[in-house]
């Protein structure tokens, strides 16, 4: 979960105007309806001199330059050899990640990313969507061949201490948000719910704040379990994007999970943030392996696609690709570059560090 970062500046764009026209087709684009109009305009009004007249021709000759160079670099990408095969890994882009490409309806960005060989979705926001329009978002994905990831369960929640305070108030917070999150989880059929473990608790030392995240996730565990959902714990970086948090440590997270010992008790390893907090990446996964039920990715620094920052991508997924990693892989980053050819580097940088199926 991310709630400062620029990914989910790009989902909250998406989210503030989601609702009905989302789903009606997307508008032609520039590129289809402003040749036309330019022409129209240049060349049908009445007493234009020659300077103007130039001066236009200029203009619409430029255009159609730049059309035709994004109408061909959009075909090589299509016929690029790999385009439309399913990726290694089921990789979950989110909205807004590909509304260039895919238009701004969230059924036209399913529909696009299932083209482009991805299998796995994430939506942050899921629970603040209208329940009608969860189960169209569902619908599509079954359509389309998509399975969702994590939505988050703690939203507008974990910005507070609770788990590693004595506040009961807080803490039945937490439970009533994990309540509401039964029948989200089960309409878009997903079982895993993000939770971050709130703030430190500067009044308490860390073994008693860890006792007491303990003590309240057994408590969850006993209103999800039932319903076979998950909560990933996600640990977040304090050094870049979230000062004050909890739970920060892989380490930290693999000893929690290890004392609440329940399947609905797990780590959500996010890859950009582990590297910031603590780096060695690939030996920390292989300690925490049998409590990791899912992972995010992001480069770092910038927090954008493989191969724009430090972090060797192309190692460390066919690492966990060899392991036996078959779950969703969340893209919890932005592009780094903007519109649509910022799109396609983001499909191309994961055709490049996708590990190699097995033979």
């Amino acid at each position: 979960m991310i709630k400062k970062s620029t990914v989910e500046g790009v989902a909250d764009a998406d989210d503030a105007s989601h609702h009905n026209n989302l789903w009606s087709g997307a508008q032609k684009s520039r590129s289809e309806t402003a040749p036309t109009e330019f022409l129209d305009k240049a060349f049908k009004e009445p007493a234009v001199d020659r300077r103007r007249f130039l001066s236009r021709g200029a203009a619409c000759a430029a255009f159609s330059l730049n059309a035709a160079a994004t109408v061909s670099f959009s075909r090589a990408f299509a016929a690029a050899p790999e385009a439309g095969k399913p990726f290694t890994l089921n990789y979950g882009p989110h909205f807004g990640m590909f509304r260039r490409l895919g238009g701004k309806s969230l059924q036209g960005q399913l529909e696009f990313a299932a083209g482009q060989g991805f299998r796995g979705w994430e939506d942050n926001g899921m629970k603040g969507r209208p329940v009608e329009e969860q189960k169209r978002i569902a619908a599509t994905m079954e359509r389309v061949g998509i399975k969702l990831g994590v939505i988050s369960a703690l939203r507008g929640v974990w910005g507070k201490v609770n788990f590693a305070g004595g506040d009961e108030a807080a803490r039945e917070e937490v439970l009533a948000a994990l309540r509401e999150s039964i029948d989200v989880a089960k309409r878009v059929n997903t079982r895993h719910l993000t939770v971050v473990l709130g703030l430190a608790n500067p009044k308490l030392e860390l073994g008693y704040q860890t006792a007491s995240a303990i003590e309240l996730l057994k408590r969850c565990c006993d209103i999800v379990g039932p319903h076979e959902l998950v909560m990933v714990l996600e640990p977040l970086n304090t050094k870049t994007n979230h000062p004050g948090v909890f739970l920060s440590r892989s380490d930290h997270a693999y000893q929690i999970c290890r004392a609440v010992d329940h399947p609905s008790c797990k780590i959500l390893f996010d890859i950009y943030h582990q590297q910031i907090t603590e780096g060695n990446l690939i030996p920390n996964i292989d300690r925490c392996w049998d409590e990791i039920a899912y992972f995010q990715t992001g480069d770092n620094p910038g927090r954008h696609e493989p191969g724009t920052g430090e972090i060797n991508y192309a190692n460390v997924l066919q690492h966990i690709y060899a392991k036996g990693y078959r779950g969703i892989v969340g893209l919890e980053h932005g592009n780094s570059r903007p519109g649509a050819q910022g799109e396609r580097a983001v499909i191309e940088a994961y055709r490049r560090v996708d590990p190699k199926p097995e033979s």
